[in-house]
């Protein structure tokens, strides 16, 4: 039924005088109040308003709040970025020293306390070697030995760059023989994979996880990223691949080795991979997606508030960046590595500001990013990325200790980055503290915080 225009209200100057006031409460407390603890902090669980049926009455100790909370999941991502992996590496060697120091247990390892983890190129290595198993009780590798690795082996497959140019690496990538993948260094990485997850002679896969993994390629059958994942592993062996030759995609970095053609375990599915980091050089967004939509393992989750997120960040140089001066007389050639660097790390730190702003309030709590922001003494070492030599590796690991003792920086709400007042190994430490003390409250609460699906037994 119509309303007449004498039924229809006239705009009044108390209508809008209200509307302006709701809007000026919403803008204060919402937009530039959001620095405010005391407006983002979940109100406590009383006794009043729990019932029987759910948990007893509280106690002094807070145990009914403890048993009534929905716990949070524990998400690890690691980026990748070459020889550059070493301070990922390095961090991952420090946080795991923590949890031992504040979990009393000298044989506490990275994934007894991470829920899911996600790893790019050379992080992608590092996430096969911290959560994958021989015996389906305990992880091969130890936080150390990802670093250790990369020191040691990446002679073996890495080569130096043999030119100073800006525009080297790229150029070998396009043009001629000198464009083509190194043959040797790539069946040098196909060794050392297979040593690392070969078991009696037989080839570790996704399902030999612990945990939830995620480790992305760049598809070129199908023009398209492909994510390895521990869940649709499980799910159907047409998705299970061997963890070697999952390693072996993600690192597939171009003009170093060569593209991978991959089959599943039982043949059906096909990919033919190159590096990781084409797809995504910060896998943090994939992990978390994962986990919202992923109610199998993850029943109670029901956004960011309910998650904790470390992500690692493999380091930027001082030489890489490029003042107006440097680049004003450039000529297209010599804007080819720099353009592959500057995308490489500009998607990596979109990802990471898009998971911090997504966080709001609880980034600080709830999210942290450890990405160093240059070392002068790295100064004048072309392509840091790509060359093994000793005397790189040297200053690598040192310039990953002096990052790590860096302030640590955070994306701030409508604000760009800030500098905060913890070093990069005093956040690890606090976030060491904030897991272990996850992992001592999930055996007081009633629901689980994850179900993890496990592996068919396999036949004797």
């Amino acid at each position: 039924m119509a309303c007449s225009p004498s039924a229809m209200q006239e705009p009044s100057i108390d209508t809008d005088k209200l509307s302006y006031e709701i809007f000026s409460i919403l803008e204060s407390k919402f937009l530039f109040g959001y620095d405010d603890q005391k407006l983002w902090i979940p109100k406590q669980i009383s006794p009043e308003t729990e019932t029987k049926s759910e948990a007893p009455a509280a106690t002094d100790n807070g145990v009914s709040a403890i048993k009534n909370q929905r716990g949070k999941v524990c998400i690890l991502s690691i980026d990748g970025g070459g020889m550059r992996g070493i301070l990922p590496g390095k961090a991952l060697a420090y946080l795991e020293q923590a949890l031992k120091n504040k979990s009393g247990n000298p044989d506490a390892r990275i994934a007894d306390y991470f829920d899911v983890a996600a790893g790019t190129g050379v992080g992608g290595i590092f996430t096969a070697m911290l959560f994958s198993t021989k015996g389906r009780n305990r992880p091969i590798f130890r936080a150390e030995d990802t670093w250790k690795f990369l020191a040691e082996q990446g002679t073996k497959f890495y080569r130096p760059s043999g030119s100073g140019s800006n525009s080297g690496l790229v150029r070998r990538l396009f043009k001629g023989s000198g464009g083509r993948s190194s043959g040797s260094g790539t069946a040098r990485l196909e060794r050392a994979m297979k040593e690392a997850f070969t078991e009696n002679g037989r080839c570790l896969t996704l399902k030999d996880t612990l945990k939830p993994v995620l480790i992305p390629c760049y598809d070129l059958s199908s023009s398209a990223p492909f994510l390895f994942s521990r869940a649709d592993a499980l799910e159907t062996d047409s998705y299970d691949f061997r963890l070697w030759e999952v390693c072996r995609a993600t690192s597939a970095e171009p003009a170093m080795f060569e593209p991978v053609a991959m089959r599943s375990v039982d043949r059906q599915t096909r990919c033919v991979a190159v590096d990781g980091g084409l797809a995504m050089s910060n896998p943090t967004a994939a992990a978390i997606t994962h986990v919202l939509h992923n109610k199998q393992e993850f029943p109670f989750v029901r956004g960011v508030e309910d998650l904790m997120v470390l992500s690692l960040g493999s380091g930027q140089l001082l030489d890489e960046s490029y003042p107006y001066e440097q680049v004003k007389g450039w000529k297209a050639k010599d804007w080819a590595r720099p353009m592959a660097r500057i995308s490489g790390d500009g998607a990596a730190d979109l990802v990471d500001h898009a998971v911090a702003m997504a966080f709001g309030q609880s980034r600080s709590s709830s999210y942290v990013r450890v990405q160093a922001t240059g070392s002068n003494l790295c100064r004048g070492v072309a392509n840091m990325d790509c060359d093994p030599s000793p005397g790189n590796v040297k200053k690598l690991v040192a310039a990953a200790e002096e990052m790590l003792r860096q302030k640590n920086v955070e994306s701030v709400l409508f604000g760009g980055k800030r500098v905060g007042e913890q070093t990069n190994f005093e956040k690890l430490d606090w976030f060491a503290g904030e897991l272990v003390l996850e992992q001592q409250m999930r055996s007081c609460r009633i629901a689980p915080t994850v179900a993890f699906k496990q592996p068919s037994p396999k036949p004797t």
